[in-house]
C-alpha cells in the first residue's frame, strides 16, 4: 500500500521553518524537527526528503512569504524615499519585538553558508540580490522625481544599503539597544542624501 500523508504538510513546514530559524541549520537535529512538526522520522523523509531538502523548502517559504512579500508591498508605495525608510523602520520594529533574538532566517543562513550546498547558496544570493534591486529601483525612481541628488549612484548606494540591512539584522540579534539600530537607519538615509 503506498505511503499517505496523515498530517498538514504546510503547517508542518511552518513549524520546521521556526525551528531552523531559532536554532540554525547545523544546530537543528532530526529530533528537534520531528518533535516540533509532530511527525516521525519516516514521515519527514517521505514528505520532504530529509533535513537538507526540508531546510531548502523552509527557507524558500520564508523568502516567499516574509521577504519577497514585504518588498512587493514597499515597491508599491508612491514615495520611493519613504519606501526605503519604511523598510529600515520595519526591520528595527521586528528586531525589537523579537524576544528570542532570532533575527532573519535568510541573513542567519548567509552567515552559515560554508555549511550549505549550492542550492542554499543560490537561494540566499538571489534573496540578497532582491533587496539590493529593491534599493536600486527606489533610488532610480527618487532621482527621476528629483527627491534625491543626481550624484547618488543607484548601484553603489544599493550595495551600501544592503550592507546596512545585513549589519542591522546581525547586530539586533545581540540585544543592541534601539538607538543603535536607529543610528543605522540614519546612516542609510544619509547615504541616499535624505534626512531620516
Amino acid at each position: 500500500m503506498p505511503w499517505q500523508k496523515a498530517f498538514d504538510t504546510y503547517d508542518a513546514l511552518e513549524k520546521a521553518m521556526e525551528v531552523f530559524w531559532a536554532k540554525g541549520y547545523e544546530a537543528t537535529s532530526m529530533t528537534d524537527l520531528t518533535t516540533a512538526m509532530g511527525i516521525n522520522k519516516g514521515s519527514l523523509y517521505n514528505a520532504y526528503g530529509g533535513k537538507e531538502k526540508l531546510f531548502i523548502k523552509a527557507l524558500s517559504k520564508y523568502d516567499a512569504e516574509r521577504h519577497r512579500k514585504t518588498l512587493a508591498t514597499l515597491d508599491a508605495m508612491e514615495n520611493p524615499v519613504e519606501a526605503i525608510a519604511f523598510l529600515f523602520d520595519a526591520l528595527i520594529e521586528q528586531s525589537q519585538s523579537d524576544r528570542d533574538r532570532k533575527g532573519c532566517l535568510l541573513v542567519n543562513t548567509a552567515l552559515e553558508l560554508p555549511a550549505h550546498n549550492e542550492k542554499v547558496s543560490t537561494l540566499v544570493a538571489s534573496s540578497l540580490e532582491e533587496i539590493e534591486s529593491f534599493f536600486r529601483r527606489q533610488i532610480a525612481r527618487a532621482r527621476t522625481r528629483a527627491q534625491l541628488p543626481d550624484n547618488v549612484d543607484p548601484d553603489a548606494t544599493a550595495k551600501g544599503l544592503l550592507a546596512l540591512v545585513m549589519g542591522l539584522r546581525v547586530l539586533a540579534r545581540g540585544a543592541v539597544p534601539a538607538d543603535s539600530l536607529n543610528a543605522i537607519k540614519d546612516q542609510a538615509m544619509n547615504l541616499i542624501g535624505a534626512s531620516a
